[in-house]
């Protein structure tokens, strides 16, 4: 198991979320379809499977559907929210990707996270009902916003809704303890490899090749969130592309040799 991104069970991909057929369901209620597209419901989603209990039955995604707000699509550095923003909701990725990031007392910035299709932004705020991070799309993007006071309500209703989210925020606390093991006791090669084998992972969930993707963060994001300078980001790079175990063309990479880069890391 990769320790950075390897992370978070059902929640994590970098598409533009692909239309599914049209239902009658999808379409009772102008409110709850996506303007992007407006055939898609929950229930018609293909990322369904990553952001909701699969135990849900028709009738318990249509009550959740019905909660589900399609936002406006967001640009490349718009902000879904920002740090210490009263929380609200928490948001399930769509298309695109984001990062979070925190500001220190003197504006020092941090980035903490990436999220990728099917994957739930926002827990961080439901402990303080503020948000403890900042969230910035990096590309093009869309989200599925859950109203949270309305999400909590439900679950009462769904328990397995309920036991759904308590465990994204569980996985949210492994994250953080993988993090900090990341971060205090591997290399800069080791860091480095954990982190694209864990967003090859996130790919392959939603059916992307998990040998081939684009990095939708700069080099200078990568630095901060595995704690390293963009030269040692670059330099890294440039040396397991020496090894032939990675293809680097700008930000398209490509892993050639996945079995070395997970023992790398320690994994076999």
């Amino acid at each position: 198991m990769s320790p950075a991104d390897v992370t978070s069970s059902r929640t994590k991909g970098n598409e533009e979320n692909i239309a599914i057929q049209h239902s009658p369901a999808a379409s009772a209620s102008a409110r709850t379809l996506c303007p992007h597209n407006p055939n898609i419901s929950c229930a018609s989603c293909r990322l369904n499977e990553l952001c909701l209990p699969i135990a849900l039955n028709k009738t318990e995604i249509h009550q959740l559907d019905e909660i589900v707000e399609r936002n406006r699509p967001y640009k490349k550095g718009d902000h879904l929210y920002r740090q210490s923003d009263e929380f609200k909701s928490v948001y399930a990725v769509r298309s695109g990707s984001f990062k979070s990031y925190v500001l220190s007392d003197t504006g020092q910035g941090r980035v903490t996270g990436f999220f990728l299709p099917g994957e739930i932004i926002g827990m961080d705020g439901i402990a303080s009902k503020h948000y403890a991070n900042s969230t910035q799309a990096l590309e093009h993007s869309s989200i599925c916003e859950i109203p949270f006071s309305q999400l909590e309500k439900l679950s009462h209703q769904l328990p397995n809704l309920q036991h759904h989210f308590f465990a994204i925020m569980g996985n949210e606390i492994a994250k953080d303890q993988q993090i900090h093991t990341l971060l205090s006791s591997y290399t800069a090669e080791e860091r480095t490899a954990s982190f694209l084998l864990g967003l090859s992972s996130r790919y392959a969930r939603v059916s992307l090749s998990p040998s081939r993707f684009l990095l939708p963060m700069t080099r200078s994001d990568i630095g901060e969130y595995l704690g390293l300078t963009v030269e040692t980001v670059s330099r890294i790079f440039t040396a397991l592309q020496r090894k032939g175990l990675i293809e680097v063309n700008n930000r398209e990479i490509e892993l050639l040799n996945i079995d070395t880069l997970r023992k790398i890391i320690g994994v076999d």
